[in-house]
């Protein structure tokens, strides 16, 4: 297939259904829970995922791909006839894997043009410029017609997660014991925000309601949004917070 293609990782969260319609190439992160490691959304699917975390005793950290598994998928297209590779990564202050993707497109340096970029997001972040650069390659876009079209969405990106439990910032060492005592009794539910490329508190609410107001509430105040996506980690309230959303976008 000739033209550009897109290169990302597993942490944009796009399905395979998706990857798949828009020609987009996925190199996975691998998921360690202990002594145990796993391929993502391969050897783990999303919900084994959460049931592990639930389960195990240890908690999961990722490892970022290897510069050979970009290398093969950057020859891959190569020799599927693509004319260059953009390829566009989980941010670098939350995994090594720009690094990885830069070290296999140094290899390939003279020979195959790829250009690499830091996102400086994750998840739906991510995965919805991913979606951009994949349909503007479609259309024909060159190489550099893309990496100026990431530039400018990376600049409008946000993502903003709200914490209902304070456990695993315990467990994981972020917060002490005590802290995570008195957050519990006084139901303080952390929002954050990975918009700058590295994870931010953007404010404390103390029920986990207010939390989800507070999030839809930031979201209308940044501006015309042209897209918009919810992620959530197997949350029981998913259809309540939409809800919330859909009633304030009719009431503006």
């Amino acid at each position: 297939m000739a033209g550009v293609r897109i290169v990302t990782d597993s942490s944009c969260d796009l399905t395979a259904e998706e990857a798949a319609e828009l020609g987009v190439e996925i190199v996975p992160l691998s998921i360690r829970f202990g002594d145990e490691e796993f391929v993502d959304r391969e050897e783990l699917s999303v919900q084994d995922f959460y049931e592990k975390l639930r389960t195990s005793p240890s908690l999961p950290e990722t490892a970022a791909p290897s510069p050979g598994a970009f290398l093969e998928r950057f020859n891959k297209l190569r020799s599927e006839g693509a004319d260059a590779v953009v390829c566009i990564n989980i941010s670098r202050d939350l995994s090594a894997t720009m690094e990885a993707a830069q070290q296999a497109a140094r290899q390939l340096e003279g020979d195959f043009d790829v250009r690499v970029i830091d996102s400086r997001s994750i998840t739906a972040g991510l995965g919805t410029q991913v979606i951009h650069a994949a349909q503007a390659a479609r259309d024909g876009a060159t190489a550099d017609e893309i990496v100026d079209l990431v530039a400018g969405l990376i600049e409008r990106t946000h993502v903003l997660g709200s914490l209902d439990t304070l456990e695993y910032l315990k467990r994981g060492g972020r917060i002490g014991g005590a802290q995570a005592l008195i957050g519990s009794m006084l139901s303080i539910k952390p929002i954050l925000d990975i918009s700058s490329g590295a994870v931010e508190e953007a404010g404390k609410q103390r029920t986990r309601r207010k939390a989800l107001l507070a999030m839809r509430d930031r979201m209308l105040e940044s501006g015309p949004i042209s897209d918009l996506a919810v992620y959530h980690a197997d949350a029981k309230d998913l259809d309540q917070f939409l809800e919330k959303l859909a009633v304030a976008a009719n009431d503006s």
